[in-house]
C-alpha cells in the first residue's frame, strides 16, 4: 500500500526547510486544484500531496512559475531536498556564527537538483538531525567553516569524516563534485576524494581539522505551540497526529503570515511546521485562527516525538496502539524519540528503534525488535538491541522499561557511563554483531528466531550461509561491537 501510494505522490522541494508564505500559498492552490484537501510533509522536509492523475507538463508550468523543484513520487527518488536547521535559530541554543542570512545565502548558491540527501546543520541543536544525509555539513567552532561527513550507500552506509574543514561559500561547488564522484562509479577512497578535490578547477578554501566535532547531549525539544523568543516575539509549532495538513487552514495561516509580516515559514524533519518572530500583539490574532479551525496546538511529547515513513499506514496504527498504551501508564518519554521500521530502508535518527521482524516459515504473528541508540543519542549512529522477537502487546511494557533506563543514566553520577545494562541483567561488557547496513544486531544471548538460531549459539558458530533478517546482509559483513 505505501509503495503504491508514494507512485502517487508529488513531492515539492522546499531547500533548507524554509519557504516565503506567498510560495506556500500557491503550493496549497495547487494542491486544492488536483482535488486535495490536505498536504503532508516528509522527512526531508518536503511537501507531499497526491498527484491524482495529473498531467505531467502541467504540473512542470506550475511548479516552474512558483521557481520550486518538484519530483512525483517513484520508488527511487531521482533527486533530494536539502535539509537544515535554519528553523533552530532563535528557536534552540545554536553556534554562535550561524544566523538565518548564514543559511539564506549558502542554499540560494545551489543552483542544481542535487541527486544525493544533502544536511547542512548545526551540532548545538537537536530538533534536525545532523547524519541523514549522503553529504552531511556540520558547523564547526570556527566561524564560517563546516566539518563533511560522508555517508557512501554502496559501502554499507558508513559514515566517513572529510580530514578538513569546508568553507561555507565552495559548499555548493564541493557538493555538486562529490556528487559526480559518488554516483559516478564504484565505492570510492578517501585518496580518489583527494585526488577529485584537490584539481585546481574546483579550488576549494580548506582549514586544518584542529579538533574532532563533538556532538551535543542536548534532549529533543518540545517543539508544538506558542513558545517565547527574543525583544518580545514568539515562534509557533504546529503538529498533526495524521500528518495530513488541511488546505483550508494552512492557507488561511498563510494570508495571516503576509498580513504580519512573517517571512518565513519552516517545516521540519518531524513533519510539523514552525512560524518564528510572532509579535506578541499577534498572538491573539494566531489563537482566534486556531480555535476557528479547531487546532489543538499542546499534543504530548508521547504524540510528536515520532518519526515515521510517509503513507506507512501499518507503521501509524502501530504508533497509536503505543501512544495509547503508554499513556495509559502516565509514562514520560521527554527527551527519547522513536522510529517504526516496517519494511522500508531508513536511516534512523531516533534514540528508540521499534523494528518489525521478517516472517520466518511457519511462526504465526508479527514480532518486532527493539532497539537504542548508543547512550540513547542518536547522532552517534550505533545502535544496541534491547529485546529481540518481541509480540506487538509486549511492546509497550519494554519500552517503558527503556524510559526509566534513560532517566537514570541521566544522573551526574552515570555520565561517564558509555553504555546502559537493562535492570534485569549483571552489568557486563560483550560483543554483539551489528549488520553495518541496516544495524540490525546479532546478539547470541537471544540468538535468531527468524532464521531458526537459538539463544546461546555463538556468531562465529553460524554458517556461512547466514544473513541479516531485515536487509539480507550477508554474515562476512557483520562487524563486532563493544556494549
Amino acid at each position: 500500500m505505501e509503495t503504491h501510494a508514494k507512485r502517487n505522490l508529488i513531492r515539492a522541494f522546499v531547500k533548507g526547510g524554509f519557504l516565503s508564505p506567498v510560495d506556500l500559498l500557491k503550493i496549497m492552490e495547487l494542491s486544492r486544484s488536483l482535488g486535495n484537501k490536505y498536504v503532508s510533509f516528509g522527512s526531508r522536509q518536503d511537501i507531499m500531496f497526491p498527484a491524482n492523475g495529473a498531467d505531467e507538463s502541467t504540473l512542470a508550468e506550475s511548479f516552474q512559475a512558483i521557481q520550486i523543484d518538484y519530483e512525483l513520487g517513484s520508488d527511487q527518488s531521482a533527486y533530494q531536498n536539502i535539509v537544515s536547521s535554519y528553523v533552530a535559530v532563535n528557536v534552540v541554543d545554536t553556534t554562535r556564527w550561524l544566523k538565518e542570512d548564514t543559511y539564506n545565502v549558502l542554499i540560494d548558491s545551489f543552483d542544481y537538483k542535487p541527486r544525493l540527501k544533502i544536511n547542512i546543520v548545526d551540532p548545538l541543536q537537536s530538533l534536525v538531525p545532523l547524519f541523514t544525509g549522503e553529504l552531511n555539513f556540520i558547523a564547526s567552532r570556527e566561524e564560517h567553516y563546516w566539518y563533511l561527513y560522508i555517508r557512501d550507500p554502496r559501502k554499507a552506509n558508513a559514515l566517513e569524516c572529510w580530514p578538513r574543514l569546508i568553507f561555507g561559500q565552495d559548499i555548493p561547488r564541493m557538493a555538486r563534485e562529490l556528487e559526480k564522484l559518488i554516483l559516478g562509479y564504484h565505492p570510492f577512497t578517501t585518496e580518489e576524494l583527494n585526488l577529485v578535490l584537490n584539481n585546481e578547477k574546483v579550488r576549494i578554501n580548506y582549514k586544518p581539522l584542529s579538533e574532532k566535532l563533538k556532538l551535543s547531549e542536548i534532549p529533543f525539544p518540545y517543539y508544538e505551540g506558542l513558545n517565547a523568543m527574543l525583544n518580545n516575539q514568539y515562534w509557533l509549532g504546529l503538529y498533526w497526529r495524521d500528518n495530513q495538513y488541511d488546505i483550508d487552514f494552512m492557507s488561511a495561516a498563510c494570508r495571516l503570515c503576509q498580513e504580519i509580516n512573517i517571512g518565513k515559514v519552516n517545516i521540519i524533519p518531524w513533519k510539523a511546521f514552525v512560524l518564528k518572530g510572532i509579535k506578541a500583539s499577534d498572538r491573539l490574532r494566531w489563537e482566534k485562527l486556531m480555535g476557528k479551525y479547531g487546532i489543538n496546538e499542546r499534543h504530548s511529547s508521547l504524540e510528536l516525538n515520532w518519526h515515521l515513513p510517509v503513507t506507512d499506514l501499518e507503521a501509524l496504527d502501530l504508533k497509536r496502539f503505543l501512544v495509547r498504551e503508554l499513556d495509559q501508564q502516565d509514562i514520560s518519554t521527554h527527551g527519547l524519540t522513536f522510529t517504526i521500521k516496517t519494511h522500508r530502508d531508513m536511516v534512523y535518527f531516533t534514540s528508540v528503534v521499534i523494528e518489525r521482524e521478517k516472517p520466518a516459515g511457519a511462526l504465526p504473528g508479527e514480532f518486532y525488535t527493539i532497539l537504542y541508540a548508543h547512550n540513547f543519542n542518536p547522532n552517534h549512529g550505533v545502535y544496541h538491541p534491547y529485546a529481540q522477537h518481541v509480540r506487538r502487546e509486549l511492546i509497550p511494557a519494554l519500552l517503558i522499561e527503556l524510559s526509566k533506563v534513560y532517566f537514570r543514566q541521566l544522573n551526574p553520577e552515570k555520565e561517564q557511563q558509555q553504555a546502559f545494562v537493562p535492570a534485569s541483567q549483571p552489568a557486563r561488557t560483550s560483543t554483539v554483531y551489528q549488520c553495518p547496513a541496516c544495524l540490525t544486531v546479532y546478539d547470541e544471548q537471544y540468538g535468531d528466531a527468524t532464521a531458526g538460531i537459538l539463544p546461546g549459539v555463538p556468531f562465529e558458530k553460524l554458517p556461512a550461509s547466514y544473513h541479516c533478517h531485515v536487509c539480507e546482509s550477508p554474515k562476512k559483513d557483520f562487524v563486532a561491537v563493544l556494549r
